[in-house]
């Protein structure tokens, strides 16, 4: 079936060949047209342009877009959606002055939701997680990686990267897998580490690549988490089994983790809350895309990703939502984009290539999704009547979507 879109105020992030990403001053450049149209068939973009070059059209749907926007579905490439409860205990204690490293200390933090995840059916933890999916593509989410990480034992990780797969099969938009064994050391490992690390490596790791249930690995590579030297040999055993590194860094303190991450060859290096020149200098002639999380940043009271720094070093950056239930309990990726122009000092042409294109080959999904192009995936949404897409950022506190629609038809 074909469906023709028309009048449509603006067309966002129109690229006519398949740019994989943009750096530094290209971040500056949306390319958009103005009273255009846009046409799907076959669940994939056919063409667009002018309304007043539009051909004719035989036996075809039309929908009037009069007033409306149309953007390319966000592209969020940093998620732990799959997880089990909430840690709204933990929201409160951190408003009462403790730190998000005193409540790990307590067994808290990911430990507690590893707990919690461990006692929860297979059946229950889909439940609640494609709950959570449904919202974030009602928010204009048409990709998306989610991370395992809250199990942290055998049977609880392959778990979680099942229901990861169930989602997958289910759910029309892209979904990435991402092996995260590595979030945090088990209470019975806390003295025998190396003891956990031989689980992920020789237990976890061939199950998974047995079964098919990863694409990437992760490691929350951070001061009182894992060092260089235990992501490193992570990283590698992962390489073996066709795992390519996705790797926490530089949350908290900048420790050499985002050097040998690109040294690895890491598809994305996440967080990046705290950057020193040396860390902007290895990202430099690599193919490896800092990720900034500045949703993560607004929930902790942390500081945010030194976007300005980042582009103005000609570099790429992208930006996801973390979202997870310690330190980023929302998905909304409009919220993200806000943040990163109201916080960061990102433009909103900025900010709109980092959660689009850029977000899109942070899962290597540059081909299929994050621009209207040619042959990608109809994933897009299309805004409520707004003056211009400067607007969305702005009004970073009302929900400007009208529909969404995945694989061309509207959810």
């Amino acid at each position: 079936m074909t469906t023709v879109f028309l009048n449509i105020k603006e067309l966002i992030q129109v690229r006519n060949s398949n740019i994989k990403k943009v750096s530094g001053k290209e971040m500056q450049h949306l390319p958009t047209l103005k009273n255009a149209y846009l046409v799907i068939e076959n669940n994939l973009i056919k063409t667009y342009g002018l309304m007043e070059d539009i051909p004719h059209f035989l036996n075809v749907k039309t929908i009037d877009c009069s007033g409306k926007m149309i953007f390319p579905s966000w592209c969020d490439s940093h998620t732990h959606i799959v997880y089990a409860g909430n840690r709204e205990q933990e929201f409160v204690d951190r408003i009462n002055g403790l730190t998000y490293e005193e409540i790990a200390s307590k067994g808290g933090g990911i430990l507690n939701s590893a707990k919690k995840l461990q006692a929860t059916p297979e059946d229950d933890l889909y439940i609640q997680s494609a709950k959570r999916l449904e919202e974030v593509m009602a928010l204009g989410t048409g990709a998306i990686e989610i991370k395992s990480g809250y199990g942290l034992t055998v049977e609880a990780e392959l778990k979680m990267l099942r229901v990861i797969k169930k989602l997958k099969d289910k759910y029309t938009i892209p979904i990435k897998a991402t092996f995260l064994g590595a979030h945090a050391f088990p209470s019975a490992y806390k003295k025998n580490q190396d003891a956990y690390i031989d689980v992920i490596i020789n237990e976890m790791l061939p199950k998974i690549a047995n079964e098919k249930l990863a694409e990437f690995i992760d490691v929350f590579c951070e001061t009182g988490y894992f060092s260089v030297e235990q992501t490193e040999k992570i990283m590698i055993a992962g390489k073996k089994y066709g795992l390519q590194p996705k790797i926490h860094v530089n949350q908290f303190t900048s420790i050499g983790g985002l050097q040998t991450s690109v040294h690895h060859q890491a598809l994305s290096v996440d967080h990046l809350e705290v950057m020193t020149t040396d860390d902007i200098e290895a990202l430099k002639n690599s193919e490896t895309m800092a990720v900034a999380l500045p949703s993560c940043s607004y929930f902790l009271s942390i500081p945010y990703t030194p976007a300005r720094d980042i582009i103005d070093a000609n570099l790429p950056l992208a930006l996801a939502t973390d979202y997870n239930p310690g330190s980023t309990p929302s998905g909304n990726m409009n919220f993200v984009v806000a943040t990163a122009c109201i916080k960061m000092k990102m433009t909103p042409e900025e900010a709109i290539n980092a959660a689009t294109i850029n977000g899109a080959y942070a899962m290597n999904l540059s081909d299929e999704v994050g621009s209207i192009t040619k042959g990608k995936k109809a994933n897009f949404f299309i805004t409520k009547e707004i003056p211009s897409y400067g607007f969305l950022p702005y009004s970073f506190g009302s929900n400007v979507i009208d529909s969404v629609y995945s694989n061309g038809q509207k959810i």
